[in-house]
């Protein structure tokens, strides 16, 4: 049953927040659909986390023991703030699951460049800590320091940066979780900056009121000044990495690099939460827009829209 269940990452509604002991934004829902040829008859669903889901689990699928593992791998991804291909083939790989890849929608290409492109800020890294004339090439070393296990080859990074196993494996974790959100930047902004264009022109047809006319106008120009609020943070985030980074490649201070090591974990968090926001409005202005030449739908969907991206950029990611 749990085979066929769709699983994503949902905007908690204000009338869904009872379900739960701490406000969510974010929580990951798992949908069984009644029938999986015919998705409109609906389904069961539940938010992993909500109250007693692990016993609304057990009583959907009946008593199997191997339910324990299906219950650890809702937890693993219930633990990322958005199901980002790399990301989560990264975090279920370090908790100890082999997913098949297949699972992962992200190009052999699109990882490669991912993995050059954080290979080559970890390398400066690596050459840093390691005296010239080691054994082991920069190159090996980096890609031992991109895969999710603890090397006993890299334990010089680790007594340098004077982190427990636990804290470098998380802090390391959350590095590369940094850099793929800078590397995402770079496919997201230009969609955002098409979406902030085209925001302005969008109109509703049918029937409309004054009230509906006067929310449209005051919802796109706040959605438009919260988009570029929730950039900025974004850059403001990264650049608390980049920071430490030049302290540790530039100025010498390898205890910076280990400071923002130890914060990565809840920063990434945050990071990921803003991330997630803006490019789940550029994705679906993309897919809604795309095909139509105006910006023109319904008065009911465009209300829909506005309401559904002021609740995007409107919260914040809150942790117990």
């Amino acid at each position: 049953m749990l085979n066929e269940s769709i699983i994503l990452k949902h905007r908690v509604r204000p009338n869904e927040q009872f379900v739960f002991d701490w406000p969510m934004n974010v929580a990951t829902k798992v949908i069984i659909p009644f029938e999986r040829s015919d998705l409109e008859i609906g389904g069961r669903s539940f938010f992993v986390g909500q109250r007693g889901w692990m016993a609304l689990v057990q009583d959907l699928v009946g008593e199997d023991r191997r339910i324990q593992n299906d219950l650890t791998v809702f937890q693993a991804l219930d633990e990322l703030p958005a199901l980002d291909p790399f990301l989560l083939r990264e975090h279920l790989s370090r908790r100890g699951f082999n997913i098949a890849k297949l699972y992962f929608s992200i190009s052999s290409a699109d990882l490669d460049r991912m993995q050059m492109f954080v290979a080559s800020q970890i390398m400066t890294v690596i050459e840093m800590a390691f005296p010239k004339g080691v054994e082991t090439r920069t190159e090996k070393l980096a890609a031992l320091l991109l895969s999710t296990q603890i090397d006993e080859r890299l334990e010089p990074l680790r007594m340098v940066l004077r982190l427990d196993e636990d804290a470098y494996r998380e802090g390391m974790f959350s590095w590369k979780g940094f850099l793929y959100y800078q590397w995402a930047m770079a496919d997201i902004d230009p969609r955002l900056a098409a979406m902030l264009k085209d925001l302005p022109n969008l109109q509703g047809s049918g029937r409309r009121d004054g009230q509906m006319a006067g929310y449209v106008r005051e919802a796109k120009t706040r959605i438009i000044k919260a988009v570029r609020e929730r950039r900025r943070e974004v850059s403001e985030a990264l650049e608390v990495y980049h920071s430490a980074y030049r302290d540790l490649t530039q100025n010498g201070k390898p205890m910076a690099f280990r400071d923002f090591l130890l914060k990565a974990p809840d920063l990434f968090m945050v990071l990921g939460d803003k991330v997630g926001a803006i490019s789940h409005l550029a994705s679906f202005w993309k897919y809604r827009f795309s095909n139509s030449p105006e910006r023109v739908a319904p008065m009911e969907e465009v209300l829909e829209i506005l309401q559904d991206f002021e609740a995007a950029l409107a919260h914040q990611t809150v942790h117990e």
